[in-house]
């Protein structure tokens, strides 16, 4: 039986990934997701483009989105929902994550 995927993506932030995948001029084969020591919390999450899959990353493929996981944030995003959100007060990739016990004020970093 496969294991459960590391992150979820919602329709939205599907439809997204790939618009903005496609207007990039050099191929890549997903989106990598990571944290990074950052903020007034703790940590950050982080996007790049992946050009290639690195040893050790969890690739999630799901609604024709690539996403690779970089093996050190796993445990930190076991269980989360990543979705795209446009409306009046802000567009960006939100990240719903079961395992933040705290995040700033901003909303830039979070800790578990």
């Amino acid at each position: 039986m496969p294991s459960p995927n590391v992150i979820r993506i919602t329709d939205a932030a599907a439809a997204r990934v790939k618009e903005i995948m496609a207007q990039r001029d050099t191929p890549a084969v997903g989106l990598r997701i990571g944290v990074k020591p950052r903020g007034c919390s703790g940590l950050s999450y982080t996007m790049e483009y992946a050009e290639e899959v690195k040893h050790s990353e969890e690739v999630v493929e799901d609604k024709g989105v690539t996403l690779l996981v970089d093996p050190t944030a796993t445990l930190f995003l076991i269980g989360t929902e990543m979705d795209y959100v446009d409306d009046q007060v802000q567009a960006g990739f939100v990240f719903r994550n079961p395992n933040e016990k705290a995040r700033c004020g901003c909303g830039e970093s979070f800790s578990v």
